[in-house]
């Protein structure tokens, strides 16, 4: 494919992105098009009553989640679970290198079998083996750097547990999307945790969330003001000034 039609192909698909909000809210994700949809959708068979037994239906001890003192907490595909993030980090980092370094070297010929005498007599006004090469250099060099950052973020977003590994542990998966007026705000989390890290309240903390992947953003007007158009980004990697 020749670059001008790539070219027309990318302006094509931005288009595209950014006609979806032109002069109207952007459009929501449905939500059937997840993961979560499909691993609520596909949940793994519940233990069947015996129907042999009518008694059975009427147990506290059944293994169905219905049951009276059954285990809320989420465990299989398809179950549901809340995820609390609070991210309150504050890092700190000064640094500061110096060096300093001088050399000198000098040459010279005084004595050779009596040969400097001879070629010094040959030699230009001034010129003489006796001192040959001399030559200095020095170098300095002083850095300093400090960086400062403070993230703090709270949130509860609820998640799917989309598959179960081998060994036991959940693999999860968090959608949220809020609109208000003409800008989304988008919140996906995912992730793997251990199914004795949630609580009884069936929540887990995002410090233990084996892999997470949290990000936090939005499309809309407002988004699309702040970003540089793409000509800009492509210029700037370009460019080498």
């Amino acid at each position: 494919m020749k670059p001008t039609a790539l070219i027309c192909l990318a302006l094509a698909v931005t288009a595209c992105a950014r006609a979806d909000h032109l002069g109207k809210p952007p459009t929501l994700t449905s939500p059937r098009n997840s993961e979560e949809f499909i691993a609520m959708t596909n949940p793994p068979l519940e233990i069947p009553v015996d129907s042999g037994r009518p008694e059975a239906a009427a147990s506290l001890w059944a293994g169905t989640t219905s049951s009276l003192i059954s285990d809320r907490r989420a465990a299989t595909r398809g179950d549901i679970l809340t995820v609390v993030i609070e991210i309150d980090d504050e890092a700190q980092m000064t640094n500061t290198s110096g060096r300093s370094r001088s050399s000198g070297e000098s040459v010279s010929v005084p004595q050779m079998i009596g040969i400097p005498q001879r070629l010094n007599k040959k030699l230009p006004e001034g010129a003489s083996f006796d001192n040959l090469a001399e030559a200095e250099s020095s170098s300095t060099y002083k850095g300093s750097g400090n960086i400062t950052r403070r993230d703090k973020l709270t949130l509860r977003v609820a998640a799917t547990v989309i598959d179960t590994l081998p060994n036991g542990t959940l693999q999860i998966e968090g959608t949220q999307e809020v609109r208000v007026n003409y800008e989304l705000r988008e919140l996906t989390v995912s992730g793997f945790v251990r199914p004795a890290d949630i609580d009884r309240s069936n929540e887990i903390a995002y410090d233990r969330i084996a892999g997470a992947r949290i990000s936090y953003g939005g499309r809309g007007q407002i988004t699309d003001v702040q970003q540089p158009r793409f000509g800009q980004q492509i210029a700037d990697v370009i460019l080498p000034y």
